[in-house]
């Protein structure tokens, strides 16, 4: 282990990090509000604590391997939510417990977007405008370990993508190439970013909504400034905007770069993983319109969702057939939930969990698989799905003929056994996870449909679930919240990446 490299690279990545707390200083001076002292103070400690961190070994020389690669992985998490907790903390407006600070910290940075605040509307603007970037770098932060890192580690079947990475790594050591890789997948994250905050602007957002919405939209992070989020600003034209974003973020980003890279977006059709996460999306967005419409014209009743009071307005069902607008709305407003939770971004276009109970609960199941690998998406991955999905088909054939060799390939590619293996293994402890945390969430006194998609919602780093967390978790007890912290980060993690450093094996020599 290269300790003095690590705590270098952390106290680098700490004052690195307290630089974006200028901006929302900047906000706070230029509209003369209260929580100056707030991000001041966070600014001083957390550029402060990095120096003191990254001074004393910044010359030390050496070369980082796969097992400092975990460790780094996780403390990227784990320290930048602590410190990224400060300004909530501090800030006077929104007098946030220590636990309330965290949880709302890692679940900007893991682009969760679950919130314990409720009353947006009435915050100061930097204090709006510092919840949306810690989830725009929290997506920045996700790609280039995901793209750079991950398949590098083998985390989950990851190491599939190992061959096709923009910076190559074919060896087990991380590189300065992951510095060139980062700059290239940063680029292309701004200029997604810009595209979209400009659309949102053209559409009918202000320029500062346009501008928080578009971080939040890229990083799949699916914060609001307001608590009815994209309900608020009712126009269809806007979830098309949020759809068509959405969609794009949750492609990875490694794609993106190659094809940015040969100028041939023929390379996205040729991605089987991008054709089975669209067009299991394409396939939902049918079913759950088609649910919709069914409801109307059988007069079915709208299941009464958690009582909140800032709770987006309802898409009433009310089995009239309606003008042809009215069916556009139906329309716009099932497709942008589903693909809102598919890709686990968790914006709200209605209160869709007063939509007839098989249609929440179909949208909710979609975010275990998530969005593609290499995405700011949360989820099992797309990737994973699919590959799953071949494996239990192919044992299917192997009854029919046990003596067959029949190859698993993804496209083109053979898939090696290691790595169908490795799929699998994921699959088991993701689970196993889950239901070990659903228990301790059940063990505080939570009721079970509100535990189990409590959990759900942050392991998969969706957002809102159902039931009690429909709109946020402001009323959940403390040593609950703690939990969905842990769960939060091991979903962001891939399980694996944190797990492994409670295993005795990995600190060994």
């Amino acid at each position: 282990m290269h300790f003095s490299l690590i705590r270098a690279l952390l106290g680098l990545l700490l004052m690195i990090f307290s630089v974006t707390m200028l901006i929302p200083i900047a906000f706070a001076l230029y509209f003369g509000e209260q929580t100056l002292f707030a991000f001041f103070a966070s600014f001083v400690i957390t550029a402060a604590t990095g120096a003191a961190l990254w001074l004393p070994p910044h010359m030390s020389t050496g070369q980082l391997r796969a097992r400092d690669g975990f460790l780094i992985t996780s403390l990227f998490w784990l320290v930048l939510s602590a410190f990224g907790a400060l300004p909530l903390l501090l800030a006077e407006q929104l007098a946030m417990s220590t636990t309330d600070a965290i949880f709302e910290a890692i679940s900007g940075l893991t682009t969760t977007g679950a919130t314990v605040i409720t009353g947006l509307e009435h915050l100061p603007k930097s204090l709006l405008y510092y919840r949306q970037q810690l989830q725009w770098l929290g997506g920045i932060g996700i790609i280039v370990i995901a793209i750079a890192i991950l398949p590098m580690l083998g985390i989950g079947g990851m190491q599939l993508y190992r061959a096709e990475t923009p910076g190559p790594m074919k060896d087990n050591k991380l590189t300065p190439r992951i510095t060139g890789t980062a700059k290239i997948l940063f680029t292309i994250y701004v200029l997604m970013t810009v595209a979209c905050g400009v659309c949102y602007w053209l559409a009918g957002m202000s320029p500062f909504d346009a501008l928080t919405h578009s971080f939040s939209t890229i990083a799949i992070g699916g914060f609001s400034t307001y608590d009815a989020s994209m309900a608020h600003f009712d126009s269809n034209a806007i979830l098309w905007i949020g759809i068509v974003f959405m969609l794009l973020a949750g492609v990875n980003f490694g794609l993106h770069y190659f094809v940015f890279r040969d100028r041939n977006p023929l390379l996205y059709w040729r991605d089987p993983e991008l054709k089975f996460f669209y067009a299991t999306i394409f396939v939902s967005i049918i079913c759950v319109v088609l649910m919709l419409f069914y409801a109307r014209s059988n007069v079915l009743p709208v299941q009464a969702g958690p009582t909140a009071e800032h709770a987006p307005s309802v898409l009433l069902i009310d089995g009239a057939s309606g003008t042809n607008a009215d069916k556009f709305n139906v329309i716009s407003h099932g497709a942008f939930q589903v693909v809102s939770l598919a890709t686990t971004t968790g914006f709200a276009s209605t209160d869709y969990t007063a939509w007839p109970a098989v249609v929440p609960v179909y949208m909710f199941y979609l975010a275990f698989m998530g969005a593609c690998a290499g995405s700011t998406g949360g989820g099992m991955k797309a990737i994973r799905v699919l590959l799953i999905a071949k494996q239990g088909y192919r044992e299917l054939l192997r009854l029919i003929h046990p003596n067959a060799v029949i190859p698993l390939k993804v496209g083109s590619r053979p898939v090696s056994e290691r790595v169908v293996s490795a799929v699998w293994s994921f699959f088991a402890i993701y689970m196993m996870v889950f239901f070990i945390l659903f228990l301790a969430v059940l063990a505080t006194g939570i009721d079970f449909f509100t535990a189990f998609s409590a959990v759900g919602a942050t392991i998969n780093n969706l957002g809102p679930g159902l039931g009690e967390v429909a709109y946020n978790y402001a009323s959940l007890p403390s040593a609950t919240k703690w939990i969905l912290c842990l769960s939060m980060l091991l979903g962001r993690l891939e399980v694996f990446t944190l797990l492994v450093l409670l295993t005795p094996a990995f600190w060994r020599k």
